[in-house]
């Protein structure tokens, strides 16, 4: 029988950056999907990938990205590529709280690098 997952029922819960939450959905060596929300006003740190590629499809609010030198803004609804070896960070500028799903190929574990402490 096949599972169907939600944050309500994630295989995992997980706290990052600045009061972000996130909810593994699919945890599997070369794919996962996660679900993630930042508070306002929050920011990742900047960071790459040697071998991962990214998704990311915004499911409530506005994400701004910082990718190489590119500023691009991605509204609810839309989605974004960010190719392995790509410096990027996401950062929530708005007065609302950022939520979206973020699918990783393969999964980002072990394969992270940041760029400030």
């Amino acid at each position: 029988m096949r599972r169907v997952v939600s944050k309500h029922n994630a295989l995992k819960h997980y706290n990052w950056g600045e009061g972000c939450d996130g909810w593994k959905l699919v945890d599997e060596e070369n794919f996962s999907v996660n679900q993630e929300r930042m508070p306002v006003h929050t920011a990742e740190k900047r960071h790459y990938h040697k071998h991962t590629n990214q998704f990311f499809y915004i499911l409530y609010g506005v994400a701004t990205f910082e990718i190489e030198d590119t500023i691009t803004q991605v509204q609810a609804g839309e989605g974004l590529v960010i190719n392995a070896g790509e410096k990027h960070r996401i950062l929530n500028n708005e007065p609302t709280v950022l939520e979206f799903i973020l699918c990783s190929q393969p999964a980002t574990e072990n394969d992270r690098i940041n760029c400030e402490p």
